[in-house]
C-alpha cells in the first residue's frame, strides 16, 4: 500500500515528562497514525512491550506502509495533518476525530481506556457491507459476535456468516477493523467494537463521499480481485446422490439434448449424501459405483463440454503455510488421520499434494465445503491453497474454487462464496436479495445461492424454484443445488418423481414438496427463458466482471454506489444494479401479480417492453411468473450475444448493441480468451464504445494497450431501443463513427 505522506504533528512537539503515558486496560501502548492515500487513514494500538500487530495475510503489501506519527504520552490535545486528513486526538475522555482538510467531520473515534472498547459515529444513514449474512439491509441496530460459519445468525434464512469487518456509512465514512477480532453493537446512536484483546487496535478510515472511491480503497487494503474462467459464469449444476454412471451421463446428455445451456456439472462427496462421487468425505478415492473409469468419464463429459467440479471437505481448526512451502509433518492419504479424526492443525503442503491425481484425470475446479472450525488465516490459506497450487499444476489455467466461508482478502484468489445450506421458504429468497448486496459491498464479488433453497420444505413448489432461479441468473455464481436434487434440474419438475429424498434428518419443516408439484410443465420454459438470457447477456457480465478485478466496484451493486445522494436509493435493498447499467428487481412473494420498485432519477426502459419510465420513484410493475423486472438506464449500451450452449462455443454470429437513447453513455467490452493468464501478456481486445445523445452518434474505438482477437473482425448490429432499425457495421480495430438519424 504506497502511502502518500508522512504526518505532521501540530501542538506540543516534546511533551513534558509530567504528561502521562498512553494506556488501555492497564497496559502501556503505542498509538500510530498513518496516511495510507488521500482517502485513507490507519490507526493502530499495540501494547509498547511487543509493538506487533502480527500479519495475518489479509492486507496487500503491509511493508509498504509509510512511518508513522506515533504517541506514548499524551497531552490533553493534540492536532495531526496526515495528506488530506485533519486529525484532532483528545486525552479526556481519548479520542480521535478524523476530519478532510476542510474540517468536515469522517469520523470520530472514542476509546475506553479501561475495556478497550471503541465506539464510532453511526450516522443518520444506512450502514452497509460486513460480510455475508447476517441481520439484513441496514447493519444499524443490530449486534454481532463476528461468527463465522453456519453457527450464527438464523442459517435457515440469512444463510451462513462470513464475517468481516468492513463497514460503509452511506452518511460520508467507511471503517476497516484490521485487527483483532471482537464484537460490534450498532444499537445505539453510537457503533461499539469489543476487541478480544483489549490493547491492540489496528483500523482504517476511509472518507466514504464518493462509493467508487470508497471500493477502491477497500481493494487497496485486501486486494482487488482475481479473474474467474469465463465457464465459472455459466450455469453450474450441482449432483447429489448418483444412482451410478448412467445416471451422470444421463444429465449431461439431457442438457444437451434439450439444448439448455450449461457449463459445469458439480459431484458432491459421500457421506453427505447417499451416493457420491467418492468413497468418504475427506477422501480423495473414486466411488467405483458411480465411477468405474473417472479418466474415461471425465474424457466423456468434455466431450460434450462440460467441466467436472468436485467436492472436498476439510475440518480442523488451523491451516497454515503455502504450497510452496516444504512439509515438515507426515502427508496424510486423505483428509483425515488413520484413526478417522480430523487433525486441528495441518500444513497446506502437506495437504494440497493429495489433489493431483484428481488433476491428473481432468478435475476443473472444485467445491471447499465445511471449515467452519478454521480460524480467519487459515480461511485465507485455504483460499490461497486452491488457487496458487491449481496454478502449481496448470500455470496457465485460471483456477476455480467454491468455498463455504470467506474472509478479507479471498478476492485475491478469485474464490466463489455459497450462502450455505439454507431452507427452501419464501423468506430465505427474500432474505437473500440484501445478503448479496451486503456480500458484493464487502469486496466478495462471486457469490451465489442453492438455487431453490438446500433444505426442501412445503413451500418449496415450481413457482419459488423459478422465482429463485431468475433471482440466480444475476447472481455471479448461477448454480443450482440441494437435497432431493432432481428437483434442480431444470426439467426435474416435471418428471412425477422426487428422486433420491433427502429429508428424514433434518427438521425446522423439512418436507419434500406435495406430488401434486411434480408435474408443472411451466417451470422448465421460465428455466430456459433465463439460461438462455444469462447467456446472451454474457458480454455484459464479462465485461463488469473485468471492471470489478479493474476497480473493485463489484458486480452485483448497491443502488448507493451510484445513486448516493438519493436517500430512497441508498435504503432499497430490495432490488440492485447489475453492472452499472442494468437494474434488477427479484420476485420474492408468493403468487404476486405485482412488484413495487424504485427507479432512482433519469429515464429507464422496462427490459421486456422496452416502455420509457421516468425515474426518481416508485413504481408498479405488473408480473407473471415468467417475468422478473428488469430495466436499463438512459445512455446504456447493452452488448448482447447469441444463445451458446456453453461459454467457449464457437459461433459467428453478429453481436447485438442495444441503445436505451436519453442521456449520454459510453460502455468498455472486455474480451479475451476466458481461460487462460495470457491477458497479462497483452492478449486481450477491449472496445470502447461512446454514445452522443445529441448527435445520436455511436463510437467505437480499439481500447488503449489491447488489440484485435481472432477473428480480428467483429460483425456488430446496433439497433436504438424503441426504434425498428438495425444497423450493420464491422469493427476490425480502427475507429467507427456511427450517425443516427
Amino acid at each position: 500500500m504506497a502511502c502518500a505522506g508522512t504526518g505532521v504533528l501540530l501542538g506540543d512537539r516534546k511533551p513534558s515528562a509530567q504528561v502521562p503515558a498512553l494506556t488501555i486496560a492497564g497496559r502501556k501502548v503505542e498509538l500510530a497514525l498513518a496516511s495510507v492515500s488521500s482517502h485513507t487513514i490507519r490507526i493502530s494500538m499495540v501494547p509498547i512491550e511487543n509493538k506487533s500487530i502480527g500479519d495475518d495475510g489479509v492486507l496487500l503489501d503491509q511493508a509498504r506502509m509509510s512511518p508513522p506519527t506515533r504517541f506514548t504520552t499524551l497531552g490533553q490535545q493534540q492536532s495531526v495533518r496526515l495528506d488530506n486528513f485533519a486529525v484532532k486526538i483528545e486525552r479526556e475522555p481519548l479520542s480521535i476525530t478524523v476530519a478532510d482538510k476542510a474540517e468536515r467531520l469522517i469520523q470520530k473515534l472514542r476509546v475506553d481506556q479501561q475495556t478497550g472498547a471503541v465506539f464510532f459515529n453511526l450516522g443518520d444513514r444506512p450502514v452497509l457491507g460486513f460480510g455475508e449474512g447476517g441481520p439484513q439491509f441496514d447493519r444499524r441496530g443490530n449486534k454481532d459476535e463476528m461468527r463465522s460459519g453456519q453457527g450464527g445468525y438464523r442459517l435457515r434464512t440469512h444463510g451462513g456468516r462470513a464475517p468481516i469487518p468492513w463497514l460503509i456509512g452511506t452518511s460520508g465514512w467507511a471503517m476497516f477493523v484490521h485487527q483483532p477480532l471482537g464484537k460490534f453493537d450498532l444499537t445505539g446512536a453510537e457503533g461499539r467494537f469489543d476487541p478480544q484483546t483489549p490493547a491492540v487496535l489496528d483500523l482504517f478510515i476511509i472518507d466514504g463521499r464518493d462509493p467508487v472511491r470508497v471500493m477502491a480503497e477497500y481493494a487497496r487494503l485486501t486486494g482487488k480481485p482475481e479473474l474467474p474462467p469465463l465457464w465459472s459464469l455459466g450455469y453450474l449444476q450441482s449432483h447429489r446422490s448418483l444412482r451410478g454412471p448412467e445416471e451422470v451421463m444421463w444429465v449431461a446428455r439431457t442438457f444437451r439434448e434439450k439444448r439448455l445451456p450449461c457449463d459445469a456439472l458439480i459431484y458432491l462427496g459421500t457421506d453427505f449424501t447417499p451416493s457420491g462421487w467418492n468413497t468418504h468425505n475427506g477422501e480423495f478415492t473414486w466411488n467405483q459405483a458411480n465411477f468405474p473409469d473417472p479418466k474415461k468419464m471425465i474424457d466423456e463429459l468434455h466431450a460434450q463440454h462440460f467441466k467436472v467440479v468436485l467436492h472436498t471437505v476439510l475440518e480442523g481448526r488451523r491451516l497454515t503455510g503455502t504450497v510452496s512451502d516444504p512439509c515438515t509433518a507426515a502427508p496424510l492419504p486423505s483428509g483425515r488421520t488413520p484413526d478417522g479424526r480430523w487433525p486441528d492443525d495441518r500444513q497446506v503442503s502437506c495437504y494440497w499434494p493429495v489433489h493431483k491425481q484428481l488433476y491428473d484425470v481432468g478435475t476443473d475446479g472444485w467445491w471447499p465445503d465445511q471449515g467452519d472450525g478454521l480460524d480467519g488465516p487459515s480461511r485465507l490459506a485455504r483460499h490461497r491453497m486452491y488457487y496458487e497450487g491449481s496454478r502449481q499444476l496448470r500455470p496457465n489455467e485460471r483456477p476455480f474454487a467454491l468455498h463455504r466461508n470467506g474472509q478479507a482478502g479471498m478476492q485475491r484468489y478469485a474464490a466463489f462464496l455459497w450462502s450455505g445450506d439454507v431452507y427452501s421458504t419464501w423468506e430465505t429468497l427474500k432474505t437473500h436479495v440484501p445478503v448479496a448486496v451486503n456480500t458484493g459491498l464487502t469486496g466478495i464479488p462471486y457469490w451465489g445461492t442453492d438455487i431453490g433453497g438446500f433444505v426442501p420444505t412445503k413451500e418449496y413448489t415450481g413457482e419459488l424454484h423459478v422465482r429463485w432461479f431468475q433471482f440466480g441468473a444475476f447472481c455471479p455464481l448461477f448454480r443450482a443445488h440441494g437435497r432431493t436434487w432432481h428437483l434442480r434440474l431444470p426439467w426435474g419438475w416435471n418428471t412425477g418423481e422426487l428422486g433420491v429424498s433427502e429429508v428424514a434428518n433434518y427438521t425446522g419443516g423439512a418436507a419434500n414438496p406435495d406430488e401434486s408439484e411434480l408435474h408443472n410443465a411451466a417451470v422448465e420454459p421460465i428455466c430456459r427463458k433465463y439460461l438462455e438470457l444469462r447467456y446472451r447477456l454474457m458480454p455484459y457480465l464479462y465485461s463488469a466482471v473485468r471492471e470489478c478485478c479493474e476497480t473493485g466496484l463489484p458486480i452485483l451493486r448497491a443502488l448507493w454506489l451510484h445513486y448516493p445522494d438519493d436517500a430512497v436509493a441508498v435504503s432499497r435493498g430490495d432490488e440492485y444494479l447489475w453492472g452499472r447499467d442494468m437494474l434488477v428487481a427479484p420476485v420474492t412473494e408468493k403468487g404476486a401479480t405485482s412488484r413495487k420498485l424504485y427507479l432512482p432519477r433519469g429515464v429507464w426502459y422496462d427490459f421486456w417492453t422496452e416502455e420509457k419510465i421516468e425515474g426518481g420513484r416508485e413504481i408498479a410493475r405488473a408480473v407473471d411468473l415468467t417475468t422478473m423486472p428488469l430495466y436499463a438506464r438512459a445512455g446504456a449500451i447493452i452488448p448482447l450475444g447469441l444463445v451458446k450452449q456453453y461459454t467457449s462455443e464457437k459461433v459467428d454470429d453478429p453481436l447485438t448493441l442495444q441503445i436505451y437513447p436519453g442521456a449520454n453513455g459510453n460502455f468498455f467490452l472486455y474480451e479475451d480468451d476466458g481461460s487462460t493468464f495470457n491477458y497479462h501478456r497483452g492478449e486481450w481486445m477491449g472496445i470502447q464504445m461512446a454514445w452522443n445523445d445529441h448527435s445520436r452518434q455511436l463510437t467505437l474505438r480499439l481500447a488503449e494497450g489491447s488489440r484485435m482477437l481472432p477473428q480480428l473482425r467483429r460483425k456488430i448490429e446496433v439497433r436504438i431501443v424503441t426504434e425498428k432499425t438495425m444497423r450493420a457495421i464491422v469493427f476490425e480495430g480502427r475507429p467507427v463513427q456511427l450517425k443516427f438519424q
